[in-house]
């Protein structure tokens, strides 16, 4: 079955979906930011698809491994279907030039403020790039979005319903 283009949210997750406790990565303690639940449900039925782009050092640094992003991961989903909600696809980078574990000691392409999360993305989904926008709450999540010719939004606390609701109007979200 052939996906129609439209257009995307990237959504970083600790800070911006889910409240950053450092190294967050145990399904016990995913606690929700306000209005993420229904920001990514606005998503979904705007026809946009949702995607979570994420740095998680923590795995190069040796406090939890792969598995454990996928546990989180799927944790989320669950949660979110409840809701009635989904991300489309979740992306995450392992890497970090100071990683503790060798094998993850580098400057990757794909770890913000590198676009390459963003750009693995728009090169396997059908996207309509010019519409689509990344919500983050630092600045190198900002830069990952300019890198990849996408538009970008701050989050810094608060409903983020409101804010992803307000930038899927002004991307024309009915088109």
């Amino acid at each position: 079955m052939r996906k129609v283009v439209r257009p995307a949210v990237f959504f970083d997750r600790d800070g911006v979906l889910n409240v950053d406790e450092g190294y967050t990565h145990r399904p016990d303690d995913l606690r929700w930011n306000e209005g993420a639940i229904a920001a990514v449900r606005a998503v979904n039925e705007a026809g946009w698809y949702a995607f979570v782009v994420t740095n998680q050092a923590g795995v190069g640094h040796g406090h939890y491994g792969e598995k454990d992003v996928d546990i989180f991961h799927r944790h989320m989903e669950v949660e979110l279907a409840k809701q009635g909600a989904h991300i489309d696809e979740f992306v995450y980078c392992p890497f970090h030039p100071d990683a503790k574990l060798t094998a993850y000691r580098q400057d990757s392409a794909y770890r913000k403020p590198n676009p390459g999360m963003i750009l693995d993305l728009l090169a396997r989904w059908p996207v309509d790039a010019s519409r689509s926008f990344l919500v983050g709450d630092r600045d190198s999540d900002l830069e990952a979005a300019a890198g990849a010719s996408i538009g970008a939004y701050l989050y810094s606390g608060g409903d983020l319903n409101l804010l992803v609701t307000e930038a899927l109007k002004e991307r024309g979200m009915g088109r």
